[in-house]
């Protein structure tokens, strides 16, 4: 029912019409193209998030800007000025309830474009949705954005990262490799989570991938699943916590290239956001390009295949810069050209010598020193001191160097034919090696099974009649080279390994090739009998057949002898090979060294025995852990420990570790830890070659007592 009119009293009606027109309130001004954008959408995610609009009406310093989120969004009380990235000066910042209040510091005209982002403090709704988020101003009255919030498989991020090919050249089989991808927010990686890469193209995949040919942040996986364009991983414990990924197919995963040229990217998810890769660009042509413009020229000291050589060049990272404690990448052809055991003394970054040098695979890592000068120019210089071995066959390959975040690949060199470049060598050239002796004949060397049972594991002996040239103790390897079939484990641990009766020095493993260091010199001309046990757990192949095993040294060229062995059949008698004679005097143990034994609860210091509150122990097959206790009585290093951290200090370097963690920091470094720290009997069970190798303890090994021993 309408209601009914009446007129207005006289006296109203009087003073309305003696008001100036002027105060009747004007229309109030809304702000215009107000966007509200998440970094990332998915739900109960922390997201920055992006702020724009243009105003209407000029604002003033000291007057205000609000956003006011939904009450389903988690709004941090500690969010300030720190937090607030914006085009224009900003006085302070205020959080009251779900509201963020910006309080301006400078004049703003009517018609300026405003945008800020809120960087931190902000989390999204716990369920998908739409949600509205306010904008206002303190002349300006509020106008909302709609933000959509999905279900965590919908987000994405816009980070790119880099892709790196062994070749870019179209239909060809390559290694691929991917990232660094920083993961987003506060996301880290989790025990049989799933990382899925989607390819460009499904025909590039195979239908099976082999998980040994996969690499998680530098470990091994144990599942990879392939569907149509996909390819799933399961994160392993190795990588649990890490806040990145850096995955890597090997050439033997089978992965092809597009078949036709043109630009492409990766995609990567995990956690329910999408990681785009950085476009690269496959050739029709075959030519290979890299990832990086620039390409730069590797100087060899010896070009020979499977010659030991120096590796010398300058790379220009262009707008990424190398700087003090950073790391190096170095990335030969293959892993078999890389010894077990490098030093920081053989390498150069623009002619300092690195802080520390390593090598996992085919890679070798060295961190810049402190007192290196960023440079986005280094020079790099392997020496031949370092032991660095060219591919065992003759053909073009490339290094490949990553620094500040870019990698680039070099100029093809050619091994096996004539000098690799008409340049003078920057370094000296080294004396030859010594020429192998003519006398050694391994015509009757014998390599033998302990057992050709079908993918179980087995010993291995390994009779070689004497070697050309000398082994150092050490510092020189023996490599025996088994075939695709044999499983290999990642780790084998001295203890599981003889060369004429003693126990290795050490004992890598580079894919199929076990690289055995000796703990005593062996001569030239010299019978070196090797033996593997089965508890080193190399595993037999699953089919029946005959398979053949190679052997090598790291001073001669070419092949020493290889020997067919049966699998899945009676293996032929012949005599196991017998120690030889004992020719080298025993290990000198210095006055001033720590000894101690493995499953044993004391050492031994000046000729005395103490007491361990707990036995030194092997972990992972090849990592000694000793107890805190060792480092504070046989040492007499200032060491503090609790349940949960150890601390070891040693001048003015402190180490610090966490029970639990295979992290641990020396001074401001993080390093980690080839096995995590544990609790044993209320004691803290450390790997001690991380703390002598960073405080400057030497270990040896004394095979007539079976002793580690730890000097300085």
């Amino acid at each position: 029912m309408e209601k009914s009119k009446k007129a207005l009293p006289l006296v109203l009606a009087s003073a309305l019409a003696a008001t100036p027109f002027v105060a009747v309130p004007q229309e109030a001004h809304a702000l215009k193209k107000v966007t509200v954008s998440p970094d990332d959408n998915g739900a109960d995610k922390e997201s920055s998030y992006d702020i724009s609009f243009t105003l209407e009406d000029d604002l003033f310093k000291g007057d205000t800007i609000t956003v006011e989120f939904d009450s389903e969004y988690t709004v941090s009380k500690n969010i300030s000025t720190s937090d607030i990235d914006a085009d224009f000066s900003i006085k302070s910042v205020k959080v009251s309830g779900k509201k963020v209040i910006l309080t301006v510091n400078e004049d703003l005209e009517d018609g300026d474009k405003i945008s800020f982002t809120i960087e931190d403090g902000i989390t999204n709704p716990e369920d998908k949705g739409t949600y509205d988020v306010y904008v206002s101003t303190s002349s300006e009255e509020e106008e909302s954005s709609e933000v959509t919030i999905k279900s965590s498989s919908s987000s994405s991020s816009s980070n790119d990262y880099a892709v790196s090919l062994s070749s870019m050249a179209a239909g060809e089989a390559a290694s691929v490799k991917l990232g660094k991808i920083t993961l987003k927010g506060s996301d880290e990686l989790e025990t049989n989570e799933y990382i899925t890469v989607i390819f460009p193209d499904e025909d590039m995949l195979p239908s099976t991938i082999d998980a040994a040919d996969v690499k998680l942040n530098g470990y091994s996986v144990k599942t990879v699943n392939v569907n149509d364009d996909e390819v799933e991983i399961k994160v392993p414990s190795s990588v649990s916590g890490d806040d990145y990924i850096t995955l890597e197919f090997s050439k033997s995963a089978g992965i092809e290239n597009p078949s036709t040229g043109g630009k492409y990217t990766y995609k990567v998810e995990y956690d329910g956001v999408t990681y785009e890769s950085e476009q690269f660009e496959i050739t029709k042509s075959g030519s290979s390009t890299s990832t990086a413009t620039n390409s730069f020229t590797v100087n060899l000291s010896d070009p020979s295949a499977g010659a030991r050589s120096s590796y010398t060049f300058d790379a220009d990272f262009g707008s990424k810069q190398l700087k003090a404690d950073e790391e190096l990448v170095l990335e030969f052809p293959s892993a078999d050209m890389v010894p077990g055991i490098l030093s920081a003394s053989d390498f150069t970054l623009n002619g300092k010598t690195p802080k520390r040098v390593s090598a996992s695979g085919n890679k070798v890592y060295m961190t810049a020193p402190s007192n290196f000068s960023a440079s986005s120019e280094v020079k790099v210089v392997v020496s031949f001191a370092a032991w660095i071995t060219n591919p065992k066959t003759p053909g073009s390959y490339t290094l490949k160097a990553t620094a500040g975040g870019r990698t680039l690949e070099s100029k093809a060199f050619t091994i096996g034919g004539s000098v690799v470049n008409p340049t003078p060598n920057p370094t000296p050239t080294p004396a030859p090696a010594p020429a192998p002796n003519p006398a050694v004949n391994n015509s009757t060397a014998t390599i033998a099974l302990t057992s050709t049972a079908l993918g179980k594991p087995t010993g291995v002996n390994v009779a070689i009649k004497g070697v050309g040239v000398g082994l150092v103790k050490q510092r020189d390897f023996v490599e025996l080279v088994f075939p695709a079939g044999y499983k290999i484990p990642a780790y084998i641990a001295p203890t599981h390994v003889t060369v004429n009766g003693v126990a290795a020095n050490y004992v890598a493993v580079r894919g199929q090739n076990v690289l055995i260091y000796p703990s005593q010199d062996i001569p030239a001309a010299t019978a070196a009998n090797i033996s593997i046990s089965a508890a080193a757990n190399i595993l037999n192949p699953a089919v029946k057949n005959t398979y053949s095993i190679s052997v090598f040294t790291s001073e001669e060229k070419g092949l020493l002898f290889a020997r067919a062995v049966g699998v899945g059949m009676p293996a032929p008698a012949q005599p196991a090979p017998q120690p030889a004679p004992q020719q080298q005097p025993a290990v000198t143990v210095p006055t001033n060294a720590a000894l101690f034994k493995v499953n044993t609860a004391n050492f031994t210091l000046h000729g005395k025995t103490y007491p361990l509150q707990v036995a030194p122990y092997i972990a992972n097959g090849s990592t000694t852990m000793v107890p805190a206790q060792f480092f504070k009585e046989a040492l007499a290093l200032t060491t503090q420990w609790n349940n949960s951290t150890v601390a070891i200090i040693s001048g003015t370097k402190v180490m610090k570790f966490t029970v639990g963690s295979n992290k641990a920091r020396v001074g401001s470094q993080e390093i980690t830890l080839p096995a995590p720290v544990v609790l044993k009997n209320g004691m803290p069970m450390i790997p001690v070659r991380s703390v002598t190798d960073n405080l400057g303890y030497k270990v040896g090994w004394d095979a007539k007592t079976s002793s580690v021993f730890v000097y300085k």
